[in-house]
């Protein structure tokens, strides 16, 4: 192919005609592209119980099919409030809006009947809780008479919240026997807002309990002081405002901070003996 440049005018570069309507076409061609990438279409294993099911995602675009003489239910999340449908063809379309139940099973439903087969149009429907954008198109006979969603993200949320309430339910030591627990601990040092207020042990582990404070700010790290006063990091773990730790130390720092640090010393105290005839 032989390349054939154009002279410039005056700082312009003269066009090839060709070129230009490739150009033009270029951008129409990906964004009839991106939108069929972007729709999903009914299919069998979507059907319950009459309805089109699709999972939500945002930013697809969803396909209504709607016939002459039927409605299509278009059915939103219980408890979801409507802000506003805008269609692009008003005129040919009959758009409006419904509820059903009451309290926090009340769900809104958008309903939409073509005047004839054949129109294609879109919808965007807003609400407080998401923006849905569906595709609507009509046929002569063939129509959805619902269609609703799922929502996978809200369902790994809510299973995500409840193991983090069962988690912060859950006791930080199970079968314990309180007549084993050492509770002579002297905590001593700064008074940062994350102090320990206590510690205790149960035998095998120690137990550090925090204000609730402690998660709000960065949490200190824990250092074991060995017998010639030499800090080393130790095993632990934390289980809301608890620092559970994996072994008995005489003596353990908590330390926060580069320049100025704050530090809080835990020392074990030996239990106090019994006194005769007490």
């Amino acid at each position: 192919m032989k390349l054939v440049l154009l002279p410039a005018i005056a700082g312009i570069v003269l066009a090839c005609p060709a070129l230009a309507q490739e150009r033009s076409a270029s951008p129409l061609k990906t964004v009839r592209s991106a939108t069929r990438s972007a729709t999903v279409e009914p299919v069998a294993l979507g059907f319950i119980a009459g309805a089109q099911v699709y999972p939500f995602s945002e930013g697809t675009i969803f396909a209504g099919y709607a016939a002459p003489g039927l409605v299509t239910d278009i059915i939103l999340q219980p408890g979801e409030n409507l802000v506003a449908v805008a269609s692009g063809d008003t005129a040919r379309w009959v758009i409006g809006d419904t509820t059903s139940g009451s309290g926090d099973g009340k769900q809104t439903h958008v309903l939409v009947k073509p005047f004839s087969a054949g129109l294609l149009t879109n919808l965007v429907i807003t609400t407080d809780r998401r923006a849905y954008h569906v595709r609507l198109v009509s046929t002569s006979a063939t129509a959805l008479s619902s269609m609703r969603w799922t929502y996978p993200q809200d369902e790994l949320l809510a299973v995500q919240r409840k193991a983090e309430a069962a988690q912060v339910a859950a006791p930080v030591a199970a079968g314990v026997a309180i007549d084993q627990l050492h509770f002579h601990y002297a905590v001593s040092g700064d008074r940062p807002a994350w102090r320990p207020l206590r510690a205790f042990d149960d035998g095998a582990k120690t137990y550090i309990e925090f204000p609730t404070s402690l998660g709000v700010g960065e949490a200190p790290p824990l250092f074991v002081l060995g017998a010639d006063g030499k800090a080393e990091l130790v095993n632990y773990r934390q289980r809301d405002r608890f620092y559970v730790v994996d072994r008995i130390f005489d003596a353990a720092e908590l330390r926060l901070g580069l320049k100025k640090s704050q530090v809080v010393r835990i020392d074990r105290v030996s239990r106090p003996t019994k006194r005769r005839g007490a």
